[in-house]
């Protein structure tokens, strides 16, 4: 594990226990938080598997239970909501009956849909999952990417801009769909910064731009070596250099690069790297992770929390929230209890 090379930082190592826990979660549940990004519809069927076709060498799946929930930029401002956080959403989506769907399942979350444009231009992203015995078997992507017209985007823009003021911080959340490019993301940048608002960035390694100005960027190991456009690597000190010079490079306050089982490595100006371990215990689907990290991330940032205890926050909540099925969420109970676990 790579916390066995790392120098530490000299200041103590944070314990996260829920006498602090508490109060912290409390000021949470009073922040208003803007998610801009790519919104879809996520649906998974589960079934069981007692044969292979005869049409072909695949398992036949028996239909027991369907489910479906927002997914990718809407997955985040559930995250939000599962908090007590009111979270605002903004992006694009078709006018269509996958588009109806997601809209009232926002609703009946209690997500603010006013910043969602709808197009008859373009599809709602969908993505169908099925899985059996708890393993995911086959995933099936309804979309067109790319697909925003500049009016189309400028309309989110328009929409979004209208939303943050209102709000305590903002995640942009790129899931690489088309809706951010460098003009988009130059402007929300700009207005939050005008209006002290911070940022936290969930960025996309298909779609390389700036994140010049921001509060706090997360790329996982791959965007993080793809920014800068070096081959991936597992040496734990290529890491450390990666966030150093990502650091940098975006002239953000926190950078925080996840690292899956390896756990996060938090970098902050003139502060030596603050390594933190994963705490997942049970690994069964690492889909929406990242969202959970992200909506954490940014509920500390909007707090005012110092950089360190956000991402140990953070840091719970992955590990939750990869040891359930399907696109999950936590509440503030189960940080609470993870950190008991952990303290």
């Amino acid at each position: 594990m790579f916390r066995h090379h790392l120098t530490m930082p000299s200041h103590t190592k944070l314990r996260i226990s829920p006498n602090l826990l508490r109060p912290t979660l409390r000021r949470f549940q009073r922040l208003r938080i803007l998610v801009v990004g790519d919104l879809m519809l996520d649906e998974f069927i589960y079934g069981r598997v007692s044969r292979i076709s005869p049409e072909a060498p695949v398992p036949v799946v028996h239909v027991e239970k369907e489910s479906a929930y927002p997914g990718g930029a809407a997955n985040v401002a559930r995250n939000l909501a599962s908090l007590g956080i009111h979270a605002e959403l903004s992006g694009g989506i078709g006018q269509d009956e996958t588009g109806q769907q997601l809209l009232q399942l926002l609703r009946h979350g209690k997500i603010g849909v006013s910043g969602i444009c709808r197009s008859s231009k373009f599809p709602t992203t969908r993505k169908t999952r099925i899985l059996a015995r708890q393993q995911q078997l086959v995933r099936v992507d309804r979309e067109e990417p790319n697909r925003l017209t500049p009016k189309e985007r400028d309309a989110v823009l328009r929409k979004a801009l209208q939303v943050l003021p209102r709000c305590d911080a903002m995640i942009l959340e790129d899931y690489g769909k088309g809706l951010f490019d460098q003009p988009f993301v130059d402007a929300l940048l700009e207005a939050a910064h005008a209006k002290k608002i911070p940022t936290a960035i969930d960025p996309n390694i298909h779609n390389p731009l700036q994140w010049n100005g921001a509060t706090l960027v997360k790329p996982n190991r791959t965007e993080a070596f793809g920014a800068l456009g070096q081959a991936d690597s597992s040496n734990p000190k290529d890491w450390i250099a990666a966030g150093e010079e990502l650091l940098l490079k975006w002239s953000c306050e926190h950078l925080l690069l996840t690292l899956g089982e390896h756990g996060m490595i938090l970098f902050q100006p003139r502060q030596k790297p603050y390594a933190i371990p994963s705490r997942a215990r049970e690994v069964y689907d690492v889909s929406g992770a990242g969202d959970t990290v992200v909506s954490l991330l940014a509920a500390g940032l909007g707090a005012g929390l110092r950089g360190d205890l956000s991402a140990e926050i953070a840091n719970l909540g992955a590990g939750i929230v990869v040891g359930k099925l399907g696109t999950a969420t936590v509440t503030p109970q189960e940080i609470i209890e993870a950190s008991r676990n952990h303290g």
